[in-house]
């Protein structure tokens, strides 16, 4: 049995992979999307991911679809207590922004389609500089105290205005940030190494990376020559033109391979393994790509190999 991890300081056990949401209702249809949850939730997985704008940016889509999708999952399996919730408000494009009035709006949305009448973690999908902190900490501790959101977090924010949000809730005895959603993985590690990650480090914040396999690059499935069929294929495949993505990819092909584990579980691995971190966001499409997302419940790498993959990304 694999064990849960405490998010942060809040009472959230989770899974140390937790499934994105963001290609249910998407590339993902019903009956794909209800199938990756079946077998993400049989392997022991509890720790969902979406936002309220999922997939606001796909054809004929407006936003909300993997809400809805998961709300109707929830609905038919009627497991909403063993699931550990996350969605996010500030980028559905009928509820911009994070002003009280809107945050208020797009949490009651959000419950709809999710057809649940609590949220257990709750992100600001993207810090909107001109509101302040007073403003969008007040709502979410009006959510928190109203028993429609457990705990909050924040995504995309500066070091800066964390920490005035985190001084804030401690000053007023509000709701307080448990968790942190950065952009983080083995080729893009100064969107959260230094300032942000070691404030998270001070407060007690846990992360919880997106982009974690870095679009798919972090797979191994794009390689020189190699044709991938996936929307994200042409962001991934950049990374091949840096020697530093060639550096990583053939660091991951030696642990992979040491481990015989495919290269995307040593991937998250290493994530898994860095401070702070609680549990990496990757999502699956099919159940096929599962299994390897899984794999970081069960794989321990070495210190060694934690430094190796460490150097190769430098």
């Amino acid at each position: 049995m694999t064990s849960l991890r405490t998010l942060g300081s809040s009472d959230l056990q989770v899974f140390p992979l937790a499934l994105g949401g963001n290609v249910f209702g998407w590339t993902a249809d019903l009956d794909q999307s209800f199938a990756v949850l079946d077998a993400y939730t049989a392997a022991g997985g509890n720790f969902v991911d979406t936002a309220d704008v999922y997939s606001a940016w796909g054809e004929g889509l407006s936003g909300g679809e993997s809400e809805t999708v998961l709300g109707k999952w929830l609905a038919a399996r009627g497991n909403r207590d063993g699931v550990v919730l996350a969605t996010k408000v500030g980028h559905h494009p009928e509820y911009p922004g994070l002003s009280a009035a809107n945050i208020k709006a797009a949490a009651d949305a959000s419950l709809r389609r999710l057809g649940t009448d609590y949220i257990d973690l709750y992100y600001t999908h993207y810090d909107q500089p001109e509101v302040p902190v007073e403003e969008f900490i007040g709502a979410l501790d009006e959510l928190v105290r109203a028993g429609k959101v457990r705990h909050i977090a924040a995504s995309n924010i500066s070091a800066e205005r964390l920490a005035a949000s985190l001084d804030f809730s401690e000053r007023e005895g509000l709701a307080r940030y448990v968790a942190l959603q950065p952009h983080y993985n083995l080729v893009s590690r100064d969107t959260y190494e230094g300032e942000l990650q070691d404030l998270a480090a001070r407060t007690g914040l846990a992360a919880v990376p997106y982009y974690a396999l870095a679009a798919g690059f972090l797979t191994g499935k794009y390689r020189p020559g190699a044709a991938v069929d996936s929307v994200r294929a042409g962001g991934a495949a950049k990374h091949l033109e840096s020697e530093r993505g060639r550096r990583v990819l053939a660091a991951l092909d030696e642990v992979a391979g040491a481990h015989d584990a495919p290269v995307a579980t040593v991937a998250l691995a290493w994530l898994a393994a860095q401070p702070t971190v609680a549990a990496p966001i990757a999502s699956a499409r099919t159940v096929e790509q599962l299994p390897a997302l899984l794999g970081v419940a069960e794989l321990s790498l070495t210190e060694d190999e934690v430094a190796r993959l460490t150097r190769a990304s430098a």
